[in-house]
């Protein structure tokens, strides 16, 4: 888990956009923006570069989120106190304060993505959107939080482009204000991170990837796969394209732990020999097995499958936005546990996802409460909590499961090790995260 990229604290930056080339848009969108300084401005076309806006004062990443950006606002009626938001399920039990955290991907051809990014930016100046946003040649992969009216007006601004006028958009509550430290927006060559990136894989290619299946048809799927008899000639793999992390806290039954710390070293398939038992495709029969592939949002299994496509393996599906889409339309039928996701809110429930699937599944007795699969990474007893924590060792930063009696004796460190290491942050109780290490420093300076 050590140098994944799964930072829980970031220092505030300064966004200032990049000014976007004054080329022809194949479609514009009119945006209205007002500033305390700065008049009321229309903006008709989507090349043409708004004021150039420095924002400070972004909400800490673990504060609550109501530190606001007084400049422009963009995408809604100004005299409207609630933005009509246009086929984002779930948006209407939103305030328009109300935080949310959005996540969406789309795999589609950009010509000039560096260009597409000055758009982004251009449109966003004002908004009170943290997360991060990446585009290239082969499409966009988001995940931002913020106040509802914000976080959907860059949804329907982004629907405007008939690129992206389908594009799934999944939402959840954000909890406590922003998800997300601070905006990132900005060119990236692969979309997901894999050993020897992925703009040579073949995304834009939809046969080259796996058959998506709706949330009912992974769960008739899935029912179907855990009747199967032992002597049955059906042949099935359901594998979890996540970290083993991730699986800690929560997966669909019968799902094996995946012996990955970081998506970017999946090799699942992909190993030569065919006895390494950290691999379940190493002895497959490509030809006749069902691979049922899974991930948190979806794109992590778009973008593997192309990979198993590749090698040879025939019968790929993958489930259609991830565990989070499943859990909004079906609920934890063939779930347990919780479901990590990245960012400062680490494990959500599935009542967080659909409230009412819990009582009505409670009912027919579809879901199980059995989650002793969770473990304290230290003593190994079974836990009642799924949520991580990091290390206290900023230089381990270790994100582990631990028990209340453990977190004690070791003071929120992973080992005894890490307990008399130089940078040791305090023991935060409760779900706290830690913040950048100059906070703690300078604590430290002035009890002196």
């Amino acid at each position: 888990m050590r140098g994944c990229g799964i930072v829980l604290g970031a220092a505030i930056l300064t966004l200032t956009p990049h000014k976007p080339a004054t080329t022809t848009s194949p479609f514009t969108v009119p945006t209205w923006s007002i500033s305390t300084s700065i008049p009321i401005t229309k903006n008709t076309n989507r090349n043409t570069p708004l004021p150039q806006l420095r924002r400070y004062g972004q909400s800490n990443f673990y504060g609550n989120g109501n530190t606001r950006d007084e400049g422009f606002r963009c995408g809604c009626a100004l005299s409207s106190s609630k933005c009509n938001w246009v086929g984002v399920e779930g948006s209407k039990n939103y305030e328009d304060d109300d935080f949310m955290v959005v996540n969406f991907y789309r795999f589609v051809f950009i010509k000039d993505p560096e260009e597409e990014v000055s758009k982004h930016l251009s449109f966003l100046q004002g908004l009170d959107i943290n997360g991060r946003i990446y585009l290239n040649e082969q499409g966009i992969n988001a995940q931002y939080s913020g106040p509802s009216k914000d976080a959907l007006s860059y949804v329907n601004w982004l629907r405007e482009d008939h690129r992206f006028s389908d594009v799934l958009i999944q939402i959840s509550p954000a909890l406590k204000g922003h998800a997300f430290p601070r905006l990132k927006l900005r060119y990236k060559p692969s979309l997901v991170q894999l050993e020897g990136g992925i703009s040579h894989l073949p995304l834009l290619d939809s046969s080259m990837r796996a058959t998506p299946l709706t949330p009912s048809q992974w769960k008739d799927k899935l029912e179907a796969v855990n009747k199967i008899d032992e002597g049955s000639n059906m042949k099935y793999i359901l594998l979890d394209v996540r970290n083993g992390y991730e699986w800690d806290i929560g997966h669909f039954h019968g799902a094996h732990r995946p012996d990955v710390d970081c998506f970017r070293s999946t090799s699942f398939g992909l190993s030569q020999s065919e006895v390494i038992a950290s691999d379940p495709l190493a002895s497959v029969d490509k030809e006749k097995t069902d691979i049922l592939m899974y991930c948190t949002g979806g794109i992590r299994c778009d973008v593997y499958s192309s990979i198993l496509r590749q090698r040879g393996f025939k019968n790929l599906y993958t489930l259609k936005g991830g565990v989070s889409h499943y859990l909004k339309e079906e609920g934890p039928v063939e779930w347990v546990g919780n479901l990590f996701v990245f960012d400062s809110r680490l494990s959500l429930p599935p009542s967080v996802f659909k409230p009412e699937a819990m009582t009505e599944a409670s009912k027919t007795q579809e879901v199980s409460n059995n989650i002793s699969f969770a473990r304290c990474f230290i003593c190994g007893s079974q836990l009642s909590e799924l949520r991580h924590r990091n290390c206290a060792n900023l230089d381990c930063n270790l994100l582990f499961l631990c028990c209340t009696g453990c977190m004690n004796d070791l003071r929120g460190c992973c080992c005894l090790k890490c307990t008399s290491a130089t940078r040791v942050r305090p023991l935060l109780p409760g779900h706290q995260r830690y913040k950048k290490w100059h906070y703690y420093r300078d604590m430290q300076l002035q009890s002196r």
